[in-house]
């Protein structure tokens, strides 16, 4: 093989759904994400974090094994899978599963009936692995299933999209999509779909599916790749190289040609996962492809173990310990099986898929990755062979990552895995093996960093002179929790070899694990990841113990250890002392709900317009738009200072970065422009900090080049010059703010007025609760479409703006401001948007104003797709707070009155933070407080600044009520389901607190919290609660019922509808399409209203409905999309458009009756040539009676913690939520699920952190989580009531956007519950007072909050205990 590359370079051959491609030119660094979105027509595949950590980019790779003469199918992340790496492969898009022009696949169609896709973004990414799951199942050798279903199986199906992300449909009818092809699915276990009515047989619910054949699917890999399999030398493109060595020694010439100097800008590539985490900025010159070496990629078994190479994927580990030729029953076979169970919850599939053994242990050798391979491995006693240059050795695992970090010339070839049936220390009749391993995360199934990993391997033996059993030896194993690399405790190790393994012998290990484990300095949670080591210790040794040496087995439940390695005849304590890890997917959910006729089609639960294209990926974003010519790309600079002055930027003279073309700032403002960003009712803010910074994340400069990848590099390359000489420190939390009096002013309308009287209510209370305090942290939007937009130049100094915004019509107003040009000179358009929830209102501004004025200065085309962490860290998010109140009640828990300072912490701008008094209120004022007074301050800090976010304010004011209750009631030790009751407004009361309560038939509330009760089983699940709790040590239950009442505001907004010449209407509205199903209830209203003419033909009118995109020139006064009451708004807009086109087509349908039925093609056809108007343009604006009204819920969770390692897994979740009259169900449900399972995010596992100079450093997907398939209830059940008539609401409806997010703090609250279980049982084993069990639960409560308030010292407190039992017993 050639050392350097020839001019005559080989080209590159692949395939993309079915169609050939051959490059002779590429850029080995180019991605296969990039090259489909910018080389090709398919734009299915999505940018949603560049990560591998969302789901959203994922593509079908097929490739041939000439020996095998077989196909390989698995999905692989594009946005990490280099181009030079797929030649001579397939790769296929959801375009290419089906799509509209040649049909739609089953999955499509079926992802569209369950109403699975919302926003739409995710969806392609979710098809494309459920369609792999399909295929990898028809290769096995399972029966054939019946017509219609796959070989698939259900837990196969849910498992298939685990490393998918969506942030609107809380997966449930995603996981129905998925399940509805399984071969052994329970039909009755199916939600809501479109596919068959209430009351359907089995049998005929399975003939109305859409058909799915495996035998008509599409061509996954052509025929004429067969030819293309040889490895081409390499890629040459601008002086960059792609390399594809066929042996060791060509890869150790190549690597030998390289001096010191350029060693640094070659790369050794397998899969390219490792940019996921480690984010690749410097320029590679040459990429060494390591696949084409025979003796990186073997797999080889015998005897003695198993030999991996260093180029295997996981995925390939995993499926070789699992056939491995040892017997079923072995200690080898069981070690191996507990390694790929482990495997497989590293990553997700289409991660592992590509990523390599190799790789992974060599970052975490060389860069400290917190690997689990690495630790698993490290405890089953594995060796590592390595090469540099012609030198070889075989060294043990410890001893490879102990090394300092290897040089870029070392390769490691594989790995050996020991047999541990071969080794003779356990070589005996009656000694053996036991392995087992751990790990703690944020997600059961993978996909998630863990907070500590473990495996344990002991060879043990019956004690010869007593019933207890020795432990020999062991390997103990810990890594991930603020260590340089996974560890062997061999203190621990030696201290329990050859000892007979009992509790006091226990507690001593454990304690030299607390003092062993101790995470690095400046570790998050060190003392929670230590506690996680000596719990899983704790539970590995405790299998050990001689049932006889336990005082009570009783103590010891909880903990059932299914996949322990240890064999039958030491199973003494196995089943009751093991440890439960398995995770489970969702099991089941019931949707109840009522469907209206009476305004047909409103009423019914048709499917969201556009589902089927935005599954099959046809459903055009922004970013989906092609380039113009010469368009240029964009990317922010932002401030890493709170407060400092910028006296410059520059670029690295070394890091020069490539393809920049301009660096925009304020000074490029036009005359007569202004440096604005953002517009709104409270006033403007700047688009860029000129001279001073007054907030980490605030932009400085919108750096512009050829490339987006360019110009993101070039933004990452930027550095700022800052002086904080002179200049005060900066406002850094909202204590500081109280300090320095710095609090933006709140309009007095918009200032919570008192209710009743506080000291009155104060004075009559038996008790008090005095000075308590709760503090909320963050959240972010994440949304899978970050914020992207296009500006281009038009003619007569015009600029046409497509952006991904909330809130157009601002946007048109900030770009006109910022350009100094009159508003009918700027159009801005949005026609979907990839999620909002309310994070693509205020900032979609700033990000489509960059660009109007980079594109205005330029005279180009300029465009960006931003990238995850630039958005995490401008985005700014929910608003924090700190909330201290006192509280008093009587003896029967009626509060009397509560009273309330909240301190928001807004950051460095207004945005609309004045709002927030009043929408915290709202939240708050759910229960009859007796007297409420708040005293809440808008905090003007030097923290990024904070906008709306779905639910603001509410989502807070509703838990601290529940906090609140919550304490009364742990103070009076009553039931906190009592002292809520006991608190609940009667419509006098309600009357009292809202102004807008309507009739009393309209407050439902009361009769939802009883009906919930009975659909829900509460009284007696809260027995089995109570009796599991009593029986179980290390697992506790809580459940929880909340209520939720929400005020909902309606605003003026306009509707345009056009009847065509053929009698298909076009439909404008003010509102944006964000995933909420607006367009789809706009198309039921526009029918309805227009089917009211009476003429034939209109039975099919609402195929003949579409709503185009926004235009705010076609379309002025369009308001912002946000507060749940968009869709609402548009319907009765479009309906009194409707109206009026009835009015004006009536007396012609009457004269044209006089000859008999009219046909509504030529009832239009004739108004036409008579010209009738048939275009109208309306703007709704609400009276006051209508304007607004209250939405009532309730929620029921049950939740079952694990003491030992914080986790939360809910059990089951009902949901009630009055709708009104609905005018679309299925549509609602899916807000409701949604709103939901985005709650339980906030409220339990979403942390949006910051630096100390208040820069966000949670913005990856590695580090912020938001919930996934596999941490949703695993029982949701949503009835969605029909209350009957409003007659002031818009055809009876209510909204279902926001509400049902608060109530996911019944999930919270439940956790609450099961932690005060925990609580009284430690103070038991610590012989303390138990009858105070007050404490504040965080919000989020995540598994170190939860695992801290449960007892970080309980493993050590239960020892104590049980010892002095067995001393008191003795």
């Amino acid at each position: 093989m050639e050392n350097q590359p020839n001019k005559a370079a080989v080209s590159l051959v692949f395939a993309v759904n079915q169609q050939r491609f051959e490059l002779s030119s590429v850029d080995p660094s180019i991605t296969l994400l990039h090259f489909l979105r910018h080389h090709t027509s398919f734009k299915s595949v999505k940018l949603g974090c560049g990560e591998g950590g969302c789901g959203a980019c994922v593509v079908l790779l097929s490739k041939y094994d000439p020996v095998l003469d077989k196909v390989e199918d698995f999905t692989v992340s594009s946005c990490l899978t280099l181009l030079g790496s797929i030649h001579g492969c397939s790769i296929t898009t959801s375009e290419g599963i089906g799509n509209c022009k040649d049909g739609f696949h089953s999955i499509h169609q079926r992802f569209a009936g369950f109403h699975a896709s919302q926003c739409g973004f995710c969806t392609p990414g979710m098809c494309v692995s459920l369609f792999s799951a399909l295929v990898k199942a028809e290769k096995t050798n399972r029966p054939e299933p019946s017509p219609g279903f796959s070989k698939l199986t259900v837990s196969e199906a849910e498992k298939a999209i685990s490393g998918n992300l969506c942030r609107c449909t809380g997966y449930r009818p995603i996981a129905d999509a998925c399940k509805s092809f399984a071969s052994d699915v329970d039909m009755e276990d199916l939600g809501l779909n479109a596919f068959w009515k209430k009351g359907c047989g089995e049998e005929e619910k399975s003939s109305k599916l859409p058909p799915y054949d495996p035998n008509n699917g599409p061509c996954l890999f052509p025929e004429f790749l067969k030819k293309e399999i040889r490895s081409i030398p390499f890629v040459d493109s601008k002086g960059c190289s792609w390399l594809n060595p066929l042996s060791i020694k060509d890869l150790n010439r190549l690597l030998g040609c390289d001096d010191s100097s350029n060693i640094s800008k070659t790369k050794l590539v397998v899969g390219n996962t490792e940019v996921g985490y480690y984010k690749e900025f410097e320029r590679v010159d040459r990429y060494i492809n390591l696949k084409f070496i025979p003796e990186l990629s073997v797999i080889r078994k015998d005897s003695t173990g198993i030999e991996i190479g260093a180029t295997v994927t996981i995925a390939k580990a995993i499926e070789a310990l699992k056939n491995n030729n040892h017997e079923s029953s072995s200690i080898g076979e069981l070690v191996f099986n507990k390694l790929a169970e482990h495997m497989e919850k590293i990553a997700s599939s289409f991660v592992r898929n590509t990523a390599s053994i190799g790789g992974n242990l060599m970052m975490a050798q060389r860069k400290q990755f917190p690997s689990d391979i690495a630790t698993i491995l490290l405890a089953a006693g594995s060796m590592i062979s390595i090469l540099t240059g012609s030198s070889q050795e075989t060294i043990m695992l410890d001893e490879f990552l102990k090394r300092p970090p290897l040089g870029p010339k070392c390769v490691l070839l594989s790995v050996k895995i020991p047999n541990w049936d071969s080794v003779k220390d356990v070589d005996s009749n009656d000694a053996t093996v036991m392995f087992d391993s751990f790990r703690a995360s944020p997600r059961p199934l993978g996909n998630a960093l863990p907070y500590l990993n473990a495996a344990f391997l002991a060879a043990i033996s019956p004690c010869k002179n007593s019933n207890g059993i020795v432990l020999n030896s062991c390997h103990l194993a810990f890594g991930a929790y603020g260590t340089k690399h996974a560890i062997r405790a061999r203190n621990i190790e030696e201290f329990l070899a050859g000892k007979v393994i009992d509790y006091n012998v226990i507690y001593e290990a454990i304690s030299l694990t607390g003092a062993t484990i101790v995470p690095e300095k400046g570790t998050a949670c060190p003392a929670y990841r230590t506690s996680l080591a000596v719990g899983f210790l704790f539970v590995f040794l405790s299998s050990l113990v001689d049932e006889k040496a336990a005082i009570d087995r009783d103590h010891l439940d909880g903990c059932r250890n299914a996949s322990s390695t240890r064999p039958e005849r030491f199973n003494l304590n196995h089943g009751s002392l093991g440890y439960n890890k398995t995770a489970t997917l969702l099991s089941s959910g019931k949707q109840t709900l009522e469907l209206s006729s009476e305004y047909y089609p409103v009423g019914d639960a048709i499917i969201k317009s556009g589902a089927a294209i935005q599954a099959s990926g046809e459903a055009i974003y922004v970013d989906d738009i092609p380039s113009p010519t010469n368009c240029l790309y964009g990317a922010f600079i932002y401030s890493s200072k709170p407060l400092a002055r910028v006296k410059g930027l520059t670029f690295p003279p070394k890091s020069q970065p490539e393809g920049v073309v301009a660096v925009i700032s304020a000074r490029d403002i036009p005359v007569g422009g202004q440096n604005i960003g953002t517009r709104t009712m409270f006033g403007d803010e700047i688009l860029f900090g000129d001279k001073l910074t007054e907030c980490a994340s605030l932009p400085l400069a919108f750096v512009v080049a050829d490339t987006q990848k360019h110009a993101d590099v070039a933004a990452e390359y930027a550095v700022v010059d800052y002086d904080t000489h002179n200049l005060e420190a900066p406002i850094l939390s909202v204590e500081d703010a109280v300090k320095r009096s710095s609090f933006f002013e709140v309009p007095s309308f918009l200032i919570p007025k008192q209710v009743g009287d506080i000291s009155k209510g104060m004075a009559e209370a038996d008790y008090h609760i005095n000075a308590a305090q709760i503090r909320l942290g963050s959240q972010y939007y994440f949304y899978m479409e970050t914020h992207s937009a296009l500006a281009i130049p038009d003619e007569d100094n015009c600029m046409v703006v497509y952006s991904s915004s909330q809130w157009p019509v601002n946007a048109h107003f900030v770009i006109a401001k910022c350009l100094s040009v009159p508003e009918h000179n700027v159009r801005v358009i949005t026609r979907r948007v990839g999620g909002g929830f309310g994070g693509k209102a205020m900032k979609s501004m700033v990000v489509a104003s960059a660009c109007a004025l980079a594109a205005h200065k330029l005279c180009r085309p300029v465009r960006i797709y931003m990238n995850r962490k630039t958005d995490m860290v401008m985005a700014g998010g929910r608003h924090p707070m700190k909330v201290t109140y006192n509280v008093g009640f009587k003896s029967n828990g009626k509060i009397t009155g509560c009273q309330l300072d909240i301190l928001v912490d807004a950051g460095m701008s207004i945005d609309v933070s004045p709002i927030m008094p009043q929408t915290i209120v709202n939240g708050l004022k759910k229960y009859d407080w007796g007297a409420l007074s708040v005293d809440i301050k808008v905090c003007k800090t030097n923290n990024p600044s904070r906008s709306t976010m779905r639910a603001p304010g509410l989502a807070q004011g509703s838990f601290i009520a529940e906090a609140i209750i919550e304490h009364v009631a742990s103070t009076l030790c009553m039931d906190v389901d009592t002292v809520r009751r006991v608190n609940m407004h009667t419509f006098s009361s309600l009357k009292k607190f809202y102004k807008n309560a309507g009739e009393p038939q309209d407050y439902t509330l009361p009769s939802i919290w009883d009906r919930l009760a009975t659909s829900s089983c509460l009284e007696q699940r809260t027995e089995m609660v109570d009796k599991f709790n009593s029986c179980n040590t290390w697992k506790k239950r809580g459940l929880s019922r909340i209520p939720v009442v929400q005020g909902m505001t309606l605003r003026p907004t306009p509707g345009k509808v056009s009847i065509l010449t053929d009698g298909s209407v076009a439909v404008e509205v003010g509102g944006i399409e964000i995933g909420q199903g607006l367009w789809t209830k706009v198309r039921q209203m526009v029918t309805y209203a227009l089917s009211s003419i009476k003429c034939d033909g209109t039975s099919d009118l609402l195929e003949k409905v579409r709503v185009v995109q926004s235009d705010t020139i076609g379309l002025i006064q369009g308001g912002g999309t946000y507060a749940s009451t968009t869709s609402e708004s548009s319907c009765e807009a479009v309906r009194l458009c409707c109206n009026i086109l009835v009015e004006r087509l009536t007396p012609l349908k009457k004269r044209l009756e006089e000859s008999g039925s009219v046909k509504w093609d030529v009832l239009i056809s004739q108004a036409n040539l008579q010209a009738v108007n048939l275009s109208v343009n309306s703007l709704y604006v609400p009276d006051f009676v209508s304007s607004s009204y209250l939405n009532y819920g309730v929620a029921v969770s049950e939740v079952e913690l694990d003491l030992l390692t914080g986790e939360t897994t809910i059990l089951r979740s009902d949901i009630i939520q009055d709708c009104g009259r609905s005018l679309n169900p299925a549509v609602d449900l899916g807000q409701i699920e949604g709103a939901f399972v985005q709650g339980i995010g906030f409220y339990m596992s979403e942390e949006y952190l910051t630096n100390p100079d208040g820069l966000v450093i949670t913005n990856s997907t590695w580090t912020y989580k938001i919930p996934t398939i596999d941490t949703i209830p695993k029982q949701l059940n949503v009835e969605i009531l029909n209350s009957g008539r409003h007659k002031n609401h818009i055809l009876s409806s209510k909204a279902s956007g926001e509400p049902p997010l608060l109530l996911a703090a019944s999930v919270h609250c439940a956790a609450r519950a099961a932690i005060k279980e925990a609580r009284k049982q430690i103070c038991t084993w610590k012989h303390r007072d138990e009858s105070d069990y007050t404490f504040q639960l965080e919000v989020p409560a995540t598994m170190p909050v939860v695992k801290e308030l449960c007892g970080l010292d309980s493993v050590e407190s239960y020892l104590k205990w049980i010892n002095e039992l067995r001393t008191t017993a003795s």
